[in-house]
């Protein structure tokens, strides 16, 4: 790879990561205003991946998945959470109950919020509880 296609991938990627960056501050802005108490936005577990949000409502504690895009030709956000997904994130849950004291009363709920950018206009937050 050339110098000049090594930048720009370098400045893709920065904008894939601004990107989801705001749609995260998007979801949290949601999902507090829903009631929910936002505890950890990107808790990385080694190399096993990241949960965007982790949240309590209520005595459950939430593991959400954040999904943004830009509208287009593009898969919706919501459709973005596939089988293998949802698996990886349960494994995800299972390890923060591992490090932060076990289930609470509650349970644990995968959440996922799509939030949408239209060419023009406010963006879209959708929040679909239990998805996996």
């Amino acid at each position: 790879m050339n110098a000049q296609n090594t930048r720009n991938a370098q400045s893709a990627h920065r904008a894939r990561s601004a990107l989801g960056r705001y749609g995260e501050t998007l979801a949290a802005r949601r999902l507090t205003q829903d009631g929910m108490t936002v505890l950890r936005r990107n808790w990385r577990c080694g190399r096993t991946g990241e949960i965007d949000i982790v949240a309590r409502d209520g005595d459950a504690l939430v593991v959400c998945e954040v999904k943004t895009r830009r509208a287009g030709p593009f898969q919706h956000p919501m459709e973005a959470v596939t089988a293998a997904k949802a698996d990886r994130l349960r494994g995800l849950a299972e390890r923060w109950l591992q490090e932060h004291g076990g289930a609470p009363p509650g349970g644990v709920r995968i959440d996922l919020v799509g939030v949408l950018l239209p060419a023009r206009g406010a963006p879209v937050v959708e929040h679909v509880r239990g998805v996996a």
